[in-house]
């Protein structure tokens, strides 16, 4: 039997981890990633460090880097496809190149969602770091920039924030959400947070967006704001969410929704193609709905779910669950995991605030399932609340350890065996 030809669009996190899995599974097929950008496959949540100077761009790569070996994978970079035509199980360059394929994964991840509503967002000194040639620009007009202003309140705005205030820049955040990182947490739950921010020198501006940006023959040189402010600076960051890079298809056997819709086995409604990470929308594992990540660690998850079943070894994708692995934001520690907005639901909520430490767990209406968690300052047992979580395991039994947060691995194996009948 002849090798199969495996064929990746896209070359980060999904993308990468489904090569190394196919590797593994099949260690005779002829694996091609087909990148886009003309770097190497790196890690793109580090990229604030190069805006930083911390690293430098050769020392994120993925390539040798922990499971990224990348043995026996060809690489293509700077190669964009146009196109997939699934009656000769091909894809089409850019340049009108056709490439075949016996299996094919869509890991085209996504872009910036840049808002059409501000004039003049073309012109130099803005920019969307989303990937590492944007970091490099960044960099470098950070040189000439004393202040910049920074649109959007999520987590790659506040890690490329802290980034230019380590090089000495004055950084003002414009949040158009009534606090930062809303897609994390509520605003009463980001309260710590922010005060944390404050002491580290970043300036915050909630409740307005930016309508236009003033520039001169050096570019950028003010950002004028929907409450009539204007905020003088050399350089802007735009962070405000991503779209899931699925605009190229155009084939009536894949089926779009925003993203690209994949089934149980990230499987899309062609035969032998799959989609994965962040242009690919899957399940969320707590209420089953639709959802489009963009988690790093979910699209490296998704991606060995599609390198296992592309190898023929079929395996079920768990679905998305909504966990921000322990991050740390001025020098405050946190986790936030499934549901977390309860404003206007009727699950069962447990709020503990401290100076130092502030804990929201969330239960379902029935109050017998943990669905949701954060942790600010202290995130010691996150973990267990996460294992909790995922397993959708009724904790009746041990609920007031779960509230008290004095709960240990002990507690956990007592709730599987209620669950499974195995304690009386």
């Amino acid at each position: 039997m002849d090798n199969k030809r495996y064929v990746i669009i896209g070359g980060s996190a999904a993308g990468m981890a489904a090569a190394e899995t196919i590797r593994t599974c099949d260690p005779n097929g002829h694996i091609q990633v087909l990148s886009e950008e003309g770097d190497a496959p790196y890690f793109r949540p580090m990229i604030p460090f190069v805006v930083s100077r911390k690293k430098k761009a050769d020392e994120i790569s993925m390539q040798g880097q922990g499971p990224y070996r990348a043995e026996n994978v060809e690489i293509r970079l700077a190669t964009r496809i146009t196109g997939i035509d699934t009656r000769t199980a091909s894809v089409i360059t850019e340049q009108g190149e056709s490439i075949s394929y016996d299996r094919l994964l869509i890991a085209t991840g996504s872009r910036p969602n840049i808002p059409q509503n501000i004039t003049n967002l073309n012109c130099n000194g803005v920019f969307a770091l989303r990937t590492l040639a944007d970091a490099r620009q960044a960099s470098e007009r950070a040189k000439n920039t004393t202040h910049a202003i920074l649109l959007g309140g999520g987590l790659l705005n506040l890690k490329a924030a802290f980034a230019l205030l380590e090089r000495g820049i004055k950084v003002t955040l414009v949040v158009y959400s009534p606090e930062i990182l809303s897609q994390l947490m509520e605003p009463a739950d980001a309260l710590l947070l922010r005060r944390a921010l404050g002491r580290a020198g970043l300036t915050i501006l909630t409740d307005c967006s930016a309508v236009q940006i003033r520039s001169d023959r050096h570019g950028v040189r003010a950002v004028t704001l929907d409450n009539g402010l204007e905020l003088v600076c050399r350089m802007v960051c735009i962070g405000k969410g991503v779209r899931p890079n699925a605009d190229w298809i155009d084939n009536n056997e894949i089926t779009l929704d925003k993203g690209v819709v994949v089934d149980k086995y990230t499987c899309t409604g062609a035969d032998h193609v799959y989609a994965a990470g962040d242009v690919a929308v899957t399940y969320e594992s707590i209420t089953g709905k639709p959802v489009v990540t963009g988690l790093w660690t979910n699209a490296v998850e998704m991606g060995r779910c599609a390198g296992a079943n592309m190898a023929g070894r079929p395996t079920v994708y768990g679905g998305t669950f909504g966990i921000m692995n322990a991050t740390q934001i001025a020098r405050m520690p946190f986790v936030s995991m499934g549901m977390v907005h309860t404003t206007g639901t009727d699950y069962e909520t447990h709020c503990k605030s401290s100076r130092e430490s502030y804990r929201k767990l969330v239960f379902s209406p029935e109050g017998d399932r943990l669905i949701g968690a954060l942790f600010i300052g202290d995130i010691s047992g996150a973990g267990l609340y996460r294992a909790i979580i995922r397993e959708r395991l009724r904790i009746n039994e041990i609920k007031p350890r779960v509230i008290d947060h004095t709960l240990h691995y002990g507690h956990l194996l007592c709730a599987k065996g209620y669950e499974k009948g195995t304690v009386q």
